[in-house]
């Protein structure tokens, strides 16, 4: 019998490397899935952005408009100041 509790065992920990390996392998895919969603998503943005500053240099989009939207929604001063809106106050 102990010859096949050692194979028991040997197999055993085999399968667990195994599991392991396999977990790893799965973890690396979804991180690499969520770099590249994450580069996609960067990418739209970016394109989106163009759009929509050719559409105010071509005078098809109002930049009033654009820079009301702007100074809505930018919290953050160095985000604000990329586009010269003043500091928000802290309440």
């Amino acid at each position: 019998m102990p010859k096949f509790d050692q194979q028991i065992t040997t197999l055993q920990d085999r399968l667990t490397l195994l599991k392991l390996r396999q977990a790893r392998a799965d973890a690396r895919k979804l991180a690499m899935n969520t770099l590249r969603e994450r580069k996609r998503n960067t990418r739209r943005k970016i394109l989106i952005g163009e759009l929509i500053m050719a559409k105010v240099k071509e005078g098809q989009m109002d930049s009033v408009q654009l820079h009301n939207w702007l100074d809505q929604g930018l919290a953050h001063s160095d985000d604000r100041a990329l586009f010269d809106l003043s500091a928000r106050n802290k309440l």
